[in-house]
């Protein structure tokens, strides 16, 4: 994707439109590939998180993941997946392997244009899943 903010800005769209769409917001599966894709750029550069992904189908995973927060941000895209609980039962993910890779996926989404409010509302969607994920 060239440079610039991912998010579109709709004349007249309202608070609460805004909140409901935000897949549509910021940029749609072009911006939610952009986003895990570098969301994974960055998971592999950190020593302490690459361990999980050796021997892993990346592209594969990455998928997933597209098809995952395309869902979670309310997009049509369905995911198809596993449950998170069963998908990270036997992957040892700790609460700081979380909060990392929280931290990336915030970081990818700032480097990529998205308003901190929408960061926010995004968060707030996966945040749930830290209970299904977390498994060591």
């Amino acid at each position: 994707m060239g440079a610039g903010p991912l998010v579109r800005h709709a004349a007249g769209m309202t608070a609460t439109t805004y909140r409901r769409n935000v897949f549509d917001v910021v940029g749609g599966a072009a911006a939610v590939a952009a986003v895990t894709d570098e969301l994974y750029d960055r998971l592999l550069a950190d020593p302490t998180l690459a361990r999980h992904f050796v021997g892993v189908d990346l592209r594969g995973l990455k998928s997933h993941m597209r098809a995952f927060l395309a869902a979670a941000l309310g997009g049509a895209d369905l995911y198809r997946g596993r449950d998170m609980r069963t998908a990270h039962a036997r992957l040892g993910i700790t609460a700081a392997d979380w909060d990392a890779t929280v931290g990336h996926l915030v970081g990818s989404l700032q480097s990529l244009g998205v308003p901190d409010d929408l960061i926010g509302e995004i968060g707030q969607r996966i945040l749930p899943l830290r209970d299904q994920i977390v498994t060591a």
